[in-house]
């Protein structure tokens, strides 16, 4: 008996699957750490790693790259 084995997705098929621009895959590769997989020149990925890298909450945006600070009053910056 053999196990079905998932295959492997290609930068394109990801971005075409999550839907993000190629420039977005990189971003979140380097700064989030989004799954992925050096073969040879070539980045590879499995889509369970991805779709539990997603769900762990990694590829939400990070709210320090975010310039204005938002208070739970509604109102900009520190105010005392």
């Amino acid at each position: 008996m053999s196990k079905s084995r998932e295959p492997w997705a290609t930068s394109e098929e990801i971005c075409t699957y999550l839907p993000i621009s190629p420039n977005t895959l990189t971003r979140w590769i380097a700064a989030r750490g989004m799954p992925a997989h050096r073969v040879g020149r070539s980045l590879r990925f499995k889509v369970a790693e991805v779709d539990a890298w997603i769900r762990s909450g990694a590829a939400a945006e990070d709210k320090s790259e975010d310039t204005s600070e938002d208070t739970s009053d509604g109102k900009l910056g520190d105010q005392r």
